[in-house]
């Protein structure tokens, strides 16, 4: 973060103690804390922040299997994201697309292939 060190070092140490304050045995232990950091960063697609929590998880005690175990559950939120967002609104977008379709076959002008 030297950009921000630089420009604003208010929120770049705003930032560092956030997170010495969250990476910490608490509730959830550090080995957890990391697992669910790996799977966020999935998630925001965020490679830099995969490989650093990851080795973080490691070094807290975590195996090859529980990262890849904790990848896998946001690879299925990932994917159940995708089906779920369909049938936003309680109606299934497909049913509104497939309707929109047919609205723009049955039009008498440009929209005609």
């Amino acid at each position: 973060m030297s950009f921000l060190n630089e420009i604003m070092p208010e929120t770049a140490e705003a930032f560092g103690q956030m997170r010495n304050s969250i990476f910490k045995d608490g509730f959830l232990n550090l080995k957890t804390k990391e697992l669910i950091a790996i799977t966020s960063s999935v998630l925001m697609r965020c490679q830099f922040c995969v490989d650093t929590h990851s080795q973080r998880a490691i070094t807290a005690g975590a195996t090859k299997e529980e990262i890849a175990e904790a990848i896998s559950v946001a690879m299925f939120v990932a994917a159940g994201s995708q089906i779920g967002w369909t049938n936003i609104y309680g109606e299934n977008i497909y049913n509104k697309i497939f309707e929109k379709n047919k609205e723009e076959k049955d039009c008498c002008c440009c929209c005609k292939d």
